[in-house]
């Protein structure tokens, strides 16, 4: 029997497994989906595809920079808890996968993740017992690549700069950390991100009652204070608040090109669990 894409898709959506794993499970039962779910819970993959469906959003981010500065890798990985995110087991697999992520110069989590460190990763779930999910990538290259991380290893920042040197590099990355900006210059933001905000600002200026000339004076005004306060080149340097990133990479003839930014579990919804109610559930009370 062929082993289509379909079929694939839908034993990883039951399982929880990797593409990889379902379509060689499905290949040796010539395509019976109940057969491969049943031997993939005779193998015990099933059981770390379980945990698949907790929620990871804890964890750590991990950069790497090539010797010559010109290339860096940034990735997140998560667990389930903060303890297991400080285990050796876990922070080892996290620099196997960032490694062969930096030498591959590979962003594409799937394609990352065929094979051995899938395997890996399914043996760690059922070691440690929880999830662990490899959630993203970023790579950054120019003249100079340099990199921060914070001493939790919950963030951590790639900058690359034209001109300039790794030491300024790592100065803008730390203030990108402490700061979060949202672009690198005001002329990178999003279009319809500004008009959203302009339609904010004008709906908070006519409550004013003021005249229709000075709304839009207002409008103007906010709108670029806005761009000011989220565009990194115009933000006051943390290190030296009376000088702007942007006049200090000037100053050392460089000009800040690009910058990624991760955060541990930013943008996953966490579960809220009742701890007291799940064990009034589980005692039948």
């Amino acid at each position: 029997m062929a082993i289509t894409a379909a079929l694939v898709k839908e034993l990883r959506e039951r399982t929880g497994l990797g593409m990889m794993e379902c379509k060689k499970a499905l290949v040796e039962v010539d395509g019976d989906i109940e057969k491969a779910i049943e031997e993939l819970r005779k193998s015990g993959q099933a059981k770390a595809a379980k945990k698949a469906g907790r929620t990871a959003a804890e964890g750590v981010v991990a950069v790497k920079v090539a010797d010559d500065a010109k290339f860096g890798m940034l990735l997140e990985v998560n667990s389930e808890t903060d303890f297991v995110a400080r285990d050796d087991n876990f922070l080892g697999y996290v620099n196997t996968v960032a490694e062969r992520a930096f030498d591959a110069k590979q962003t594409d989590i799937p394609a990352l993740m065929e094979g051995d460190l899938e395997t890996a990763r399914l043996a760690l779930v059922q070691k440690i017992g929880e999830n662990i999910s490899v959630r993203r990538a970023a790579s950054l290259e120019g003249d100079v690549v340099g990199c921060y991380v914070h001493g939790n290893n919950r963030i951590a920042v790639l900058v690359s700069l034209e001109g300039g040197n790794a030491d300024l590099a790592k100065d803008i990355a730390m203030h990108v950390a402490a700061v979060n900006p949202q672009v690198v210059s005001k002329d990178d933001m999003p279009a319809d991100l500004v008009e959203k905000e302009k339609e904010i600002f004008r709906a908070q200026a006519l409550d004013s009652g003021k005249p229709a000339e000075i709304v839009e004076k207002m409008i103007v005004g906010r709108v670029n204070k806005f761009l000011a306060e989220n565009s990194l080149v115009e933000q006051p340097f943390v290190k030296n608040p009376d000088m702007t990133v942007g006049k200090l990479a000037a100053e050392a003839g460089a000009t800040v090109t690009n910058f990624v930014r991760f955060e541990v579990g930013e943008g996953i919804e966490k579960e809220e669990v009742d701890f007291a109610a799940e064990v009034r559930a589980q005692a039948g009370l």
